[in-house]
Formats: C-alpha cells, structure tokens, sequence
C-alpha cells in the first residue's frame, strides 16, 4: 500500500477516478517539489461554507499540519486566508508561524494585493489546500454549484503568479483542480463547474486534511524524518478547529467532524500513514 492508496481510500466522492490523470507517486512528487525549494513556504486554506456562515473544518487541520512539518524541516511558514478563517488559523497554528490575512475585495486590489505580498514574502513554495479556486468565469461555486464569490478573497493570484506550487482537493472546485478541469467534468458525482487554477503538482485525496497528511508522510520518506503528527495531536486540533467556529462541511453543524467522518474514521488514515512509514524505519 502506497501514501496514495491510503489517502484515496474511503472516496465517497469519486475523486478516486481522476487518479488515471496523475503520476503514481503524486504526493511524493509534490514533496520532492517542496523540498527542492527550501526558504519561506505561504499555506493557503479556508472553504467558506454558505448555509452556516463560516468555513469547514477540512482544510485548517491539514494546512497546520503541513505546516508543522515544514517548520520541522527549517521553513519560514506563512499561512493566507481570509477574514472567515483567520481566527481558527490563528489559534491553531505554530508558534512560530505567520499569520496573513488576504483581503475581499475587487479583482485589481486583489491582483496588487498579491503581486506586493509575493516580492515582501519571496516565498519559495506556495501550497494550497481545501481553498476554492477561480471558475472559468472567475467565480467561487461551491459543491453544489451555489455561487459563494462574495465570501472569498481571490487568492488564486498567490498561485498564478508563482512557479512552484502545490495544490491539495478532493471535489473538483479547490485551488489546482485547474490540472484536470477537463477531466473533472467527466465525474458526475464532482463539479459541473471546477476550478481552472492549476499548480505545478496536484495531490488528491478523499479528503483534503488526508491530502495533507499524505503529503507530510511524504516528506517524511524523503528526509528521513518522522514529521507526522499523533492521532492525538490531530484529533485536537480538529477539535480546537471546530471549537473555534468551523463546521463539518456535510451537515453544516459544528462538531467534532470532517466531510462526514469522526475523529475515530479520520484516525485510520493518520494511524495507516504512521505504520507505512514505521515499516521503513520512519517512527
């Protein structure tokens, strides 16, 4: 079983059948990206939830999670939302990580906002995970093709405007979905509308948090450094998420949930990624 096997198990989305699209290896390609590009890492995450008001709790977790590694690994981390997740980031991410808020605004704001940001950052690697990305049309829709443009900052131009990027999404709408927009289209149970917004490498997951364990797991075999989090370590930060203000993104409550799976089901994938490293030496 690969990194990829274990963060594609459980699909309840068809995202699986876009696997054929990527290199076997995907995650481990998005990590060797990274780890070619040492220096300043911007982690953009957030998926503004239209019937409850606030964001969900896939995509915070795993972003931290991406971040706590990269900071393991020598990397100024720089996290980018907007004014809907910024209070969940800021309680959640490391001490000794930044915090940028992007603001909602027109699209020129939005482009000088980011072209300003990216020369005072010079970030070496941009990642986003579970953020909804630009439609043809240049809008945000969400799953069920609900127009949510006017809660999103246009962080895509984070994207658009850098050469090595990393994108993280398990429905067809979220920043580097743009890779096989064409394919999306082909899944009945994906978007009828997905995001044009590609990146350099594409990870894809069942779940967008397990999309970011895989790819932590991942630089964990390539530096030979146990990077994972705890199952402990990860269901409390999905429970400060949620006490925070995030909602589970398929009932729209707050509760101790992710895309509709528990702290116990969203355990398996971190508990199988720990074993597969452990069995190469990786503890």
């Amino acid at each position: 079983m690969t990194v990829e096997d274990i963060i594609l198990d459980r699909d309840r989305r068809g995202i699986s059948k876009l696997r054929p699209h990527l290199p076997a290896d995907f995650c481990g390609q998005a990590a060797q990206l990274i780890l070619d590009n040492p220096g300043t890492a911007i982690i953009i995450t957030g998926f503004y939830i239209l019937d409850a008001g606030v964001v969900e709790t896939d995509g915070p977790p795993g972003a931290v999670s991406i971040g706590n590694a990269l900071d393991k690994l020598g990397y100024d981390v720089v996290y980018v939302t907007d004014r809907h997740a910024a209070q969940i980031m800021d309680g959640t991410k490391g001490a000794g990580s930044r915090l940028v808020e992007f603001p909602i605004t027109d699209d020129e704001t939005s482009k000088a906002f980011a072209k300003d940001l990216l020369e005072r950052l010079n970030p070496s690697v941009v990642i986003a995970i579970e953020r909804c990305g630009f439609t043809d049309e240049k809008m945000y829709l969400n799953m069920r093709g609900r127009d949510i443009t006017p809660y999103n900052a246009r962080i895509d131009y984070l994207v658009t405007d850098h050469p090595n990027t990393v994108g993280i999404g398990d429905g067809g709408n979220e920043i580097g979905m743009g890779n096989l927009a064409k394919e999306v289209t082909t899944v009945d149970s994906l978007v009828k509308d997905p995001c044009v917004t590609g990146v350099s490498k594409l990870i894809l997951a069942s779940v967008s948090n397990w999309g970011g364990y895989g790819l932590v797991a991942s630089l964990s075999k390539l530096s030979g450094k146990s990077l994972m989090p705890t199952v402990e370590e990860d269901m409390a930060l999905i429970r400060q998420t949620v006490d925070l203000g995030a909602v589970d993104g398929m009932s729209n409550k707050q509760e101790y949930k992710v895309d509709g799976f528990t702290l116990e089901e969203n355990a398996e994938t971190i508990t199988q990624l720990r074993e597969l490293l452990a069995r190469e030496g990786i503890r």
